[in-house]
């Protein structure tokens, strides 16, 4: 190879080197700043037009800060409510870099400096937004209300540090242990109240009812004696007065007839005992032979 040709292939490797330091690619993901020595030349991706850019070699230098959305998952924080209970309250953050020239310049474009602002900011509103409500509030109602004005809140005050707080949500809100306990014993003690209440109110009606039944059962039982006894009353009148009846026609034979059956008896055992005197009236018919 020839002097002339060498150098012209110096030439051309360096024209090639030249080339692929002035151009940079930015992806849509991405938001990228123009650097001269330190200093912002260019924030030409803060619109989030990816493509090919150019720039000038050796003397610029390109950095490329990640622009999707994404998420801080705070630690669960301690907040008072308005009656001084402690609640633990657990959120997170959807974020995302809107303006890279402030979020270089505000943040030094330090990731974990804009997790610690928005960390601070969230806390601080979350804070103010829970000491103007109560317990039942927070957890029941105002919970929706709550996230949306603590992101409009950070949101304002990040807006000039080149970021944009998406979302806030609050993952879970817990009583403080103590107060869960305390809570838990009273809402025990309210449910035993209940309980002996529904078991007062149980025994009473049942003491009602037990009271109507004996009260019914006697009433009844009433009733069937006093039925019966009318019953037996008018059988015996009927068998008294067929006695009578029949005593009036044949007073022999009805005599001699109740003999018979006192006979019958009174021996129907061999083992029973009669001591009588013989002439007795018992032993009338035995003497007669007719």
């Amino acid at each position: 190879m020839s002097t002339k040709s060498f150098i012209s292939v110096i030439i051309l490797g360096a024209l090639v080197i030249v080339g692929l330091m002035s151009i940079y690619v930015v992806d849509e993901r991405e938001r990228a700043l123009v650097l001269r020595f330190g200093e912002i030349v260019k924030a030409d991706s803060q619109e989030g037009n990816p493509g090919l850019r150019f720039k000038k070699p050796f003397i610029n230098n390109v950095r490329k800060f990640d622009a999707r959305i994404q998420t801080m998952d705070a630690d669960p924080q301690r907040f008072l409510t308005v009656e001084k209970k402690n609640l633990v309250v657990d959120s997170f953050v959807k974020w995302r870099i809107s303006d890279v020239f402030l979020y270089y310049t505000k943040l030094q474009g330090n990731k974990s400096n804009a997790r610690n602002r928005l960390s601070q900011r969230v806390n601080d509103s979350l804070r103010q937004e829970f000491g103007k409500r109560n317990v039942r509030d927070v957890i029941t109602g105002d919970r929706v209300e709550i996230m949306d004005l603590v992101r409009a809140v950070v949101n304002d005050e990040m807006e000039g540090l080149g970021v944009e707080v998406v979302d806030v949500r609050l993952k879970r809100v817990d009583l403080d242990p103590e107060v869960s306990s305390g809570v838990y014993s009273r809402m025990e003690a309210e449910r035993s109240r209940v309980a002996k209440e529904y078991r007062a109110e149980g025994s009473e009606l049942a003491e009602k009812i037990r009271a109507d039944a004996d009260r019914q059962k006697s009433i009844i039982v009433a009733e069937a004696t006093k039925t019966a006894d009318e019953i037996r009353g008018n059988g015996e009148a009927s068998a008294t007065a067929i006695y009578a009846s029949a005593f009036s026609q044949d007073r022999e034979f009805y005599n001699f007839y109740r003999s018979m059956t006192a006979y019958g008896k009174t021996f129907a055992d061999p083992s029973n005992l009669l001591v009588v005197e013989p002439d007795s009236e018992f032993f009338r018919y035995f003497k007669k032979s007719q």
